[in-house]
């Protein structure tokens, strides 16, 4: 079993290494590839804060659910933060470590953004939709 874990661990590391790499084909480095890496994240880091301000003036006139949705990112940071830490345990010490946590929470955050834009798209009358229609 530890090294079903192990094995599975580290095509989990290749894969995210691998996805670096092709955001940053031109990064022969590890340095470089870090960089590009947190980078990438940053910016996905950007479109969710955009997103979730948009979501957040929509909700300007429900206070409740506005402080749900506050809740609800709290809650997902947390998790975001906790489950890079985890996917993340095989690479901590090593060079690597930087760029696979930079990978991880850039997927992480591209997800939630999906997630957010998708309530900016909900008809009138969708009860399973928190964010009113324009």
């Amino acid at each position: 079993m530890r090294v079903l874990t192990g094995l599975l661990c580290s095509l989990a590391l290749a894969a995210n290494v691998a996805h670096a790499q092709a955001n940053c084909a031109d990064a022969t480095d590890q340095a470089a590839m870090t960089a590009c890496a947190d980078r990438a994240y940053k910016k996905s880091d950007g479109e969710l804060n955009r997103t979730y301000q948009a979501v957040t003036a929509r909700l300007h006139e429900a206070r409740p659910l506005a402080d749900k949705l506050v809740n609800a990112q709290r809650a997902w940071i947390a998790y975001r933060d906790a489950e890079c830490n985890f996917s993340s345990a095989n690479a901590e010490g090593g060079s690597v470590y930087p760029m696979v946590v930079s990978t991880c929470l850039d997927d992480l955050t591209k997800a939630r953004t999906e997630t957010l834009k998708g309530y900016l798209s909900c008809e009138e009358g969708d009860l399973a939709c928190p964010v009113p229609a324009k």
